[in-house]
């Protein structure tokens, strides 16, 4: 079993930005994936509720190898876990907190981001082996409820807020203690092209290098 924690760390230690492609198509993932990598990105989630979610994260794995690491969002069955892992994802993200879907991936040498807001969801998804946590959705927080949790949680935990980031919000939040974010349509939307995503892409960059 191959451990993907070690390639998932460089990619986040390069940019601790996930690029969340919800309802991209598999004609369309790569030129994106492409544009995205361009502009110093270097973690993908392809959700599962995209329209052929496991294509997008089969074309992107090939295209990306060595660049970027490659999963799936919103996965929320154990069965999906196999199915990311089989297409050549490596990273199981998730808005809920479900302990199975964590622990298979984990189990596998997957990656796990599950979904968290409350510190007793956060505790558990750690003991189930998440490499890191999902504030989730963001907007019912505040640079505060992650700044009290982040005094009671280990202090190497990774926790990212997702839902309505956008370039201006993230420094209250990295203040606060956001180890990175997830990005969702203000990075990306459907029907948007290559060279829309990149430029988006390219501000998010551009605030968190000024932090």
């Amino acid at each position: 079993m191959t451990d993907h924690r070690q390639a998932f760390d460089a990619a986040f230690a390069k940019c601790p930005l996930i690029a969340i492609l919800r309802g991209v198509k598999p004609d369309e993932v790569e030129a994106i994936g492409e544009a995205l990598v361009a502009a110093g990105f270097t973690i993908l989630e392809v959700p599962m509720n995209s329209p052929d979610p496991l294509d997008s994260i089969a074309r992107l794995a090939r295209k990306l190898e060595g660049r970027a690491v490659v999963g799936a969002g919103t996965v929320l069955r154990v069965e999906d876990v196999e199915a990311v892992g089989a297409a050549g994802g490596t990273l199981i993200i998730a808005p809920n907190a479900n302990l199975r879907v964590i622990a298979a991936a984990a189990e596998r040498g997957y990656v796990a981001l599950p979904g968290i807001a409350t510190p007793t969801e956060a505790f558990a998804a750690l003991d189930a082996g998440a490499a890191a946590l999902k504030l989730f959705p963001a907007e019912a927080a505040s640079p505060t409820v992650l700044k009290a949790m982040r005094a009671v949680l280990p202090k190497d935990t990774r926790v990212l807020p997702v839902g309505g980031i956008v370039p201006e919000g993230m420094a209250a939040w990295t203040q606060a203690g956001a180890a990175g974010f997830g990005l969702g349509s203000a990075l990306y939307a459907p029907g948007m092209t290559a060279a829309d995503v990149g430029a988006r892409a390219a501000a998010f960059i551009s605030a968190l290098k000024a932090e």
